[in-house]
């Protein structure tokens, strides 16, 4: 009876962290988020991301990146959906984020002071791993894998609002890119915050100028430069206050 093989699988921790059972925790992963979005009517989301390393207080754009995510936080939950009925009830238009710090925070923490429910998407890494304070407790992931977290943010997003970041960001940005470009994903309007910022980053035109994208691929996305041009281009992109579009990236 002491020996490992008499545990219970359910019980035996060796067991499910074991390479044979990668498959259950993913769908470990998929179904405790999903339980929980499902129990509080989160029907769509307005995914925001950006860089975790810019603070409240910093000097210039990162400073700006940052008042510009919590106001568009607050008035996409104001407008979006986000307000509507008490828990259980459709919530369309809900802030998600990848739950750390820096422009995610600032998202999250506009959604709450609109006093909407806010959703933070957390990944376990060395660093800038912990959530913020913000989103709300409930709505608040922990998971280990990065599909499936980027899959919960895809699957439910109805626009994707992009601010200044690094590699995590650009990871994000283009998997969201290829799943439209793709048509793996309906056409959700994509806004990337500040131009200047990502025109110095990633030249666009010379993606097209070597044939690596089509022309039309350019039209995936706009940029926007305040949180009330980032809500104008979403309208303008197909956006629906209080609606959810079909979304879903996979079945």
């Amino acid at each position: 009876m002491a020996s490992p093989s008499y545990r219970m699988a359910a019980m035996d921790q060796d067991f499910l962290l074991g390479d044979s059972m990668r498959g259950v925790r993913f769908l470990l992963e998929y179904a405790k988020a999903e339980e929980a979005l499902r129990a509080w009517g989160v029907r769509s989301t307005i995914v925001v991301f950006g860089t975790a390393r810019a603070r409240e207080g910093d000097a210039g754009s990162r400073g700006r990146w940052i008042e510009q995510a919590r106001a568009f936080g607050r008035l996409a939950s104001e407008r979006g959906g986000a307000l509507r009925g008490v828990i259980g009830e459709p919530r369309d238009n809900v802030i998600a984020t990848g739950g750390g710090p820096g422009v995610m925070e600032a998202a999250n923490r506009g959604a709450t002071e609109a006093g909407a429910p806010s959703i933070g998407f957390n990944i376990t890494l060395p660093h800038e791993q912990e959530p913020n304070a913000w989103s709300t407790p409930e709505l608040t992931f922990r998971f280990h894998y990065f599909a499936m977290r980027k899959m919960h943010l895809a699957m439910r997003a109805n626009a994707l609002v992009v601010f200044p970041g690094g590699f995590g960001t650009f990871d994000e940005l283009f998997e969201i890119l290829t799943l439209r470009q793709t048509e793996k994903a309906p056409p959700i309007p994509i806004v990337l915050f500040d131009e200047a910022y990502w025109r110095s980053v990633i030249n666009f035109d010379a993606l097209v100028e070597h044939g690596v994208i089509g022309a039309d691929d350019l039209k995936l996305f706009g940029f926007a430069d305040d949180a009330e041009a980032v809500w104008a281009r979403l309208l303008e992109g197909g956006l629906r206050p209080n609606e959810n579009i079909e979304t879903a990236a996979l079945p």
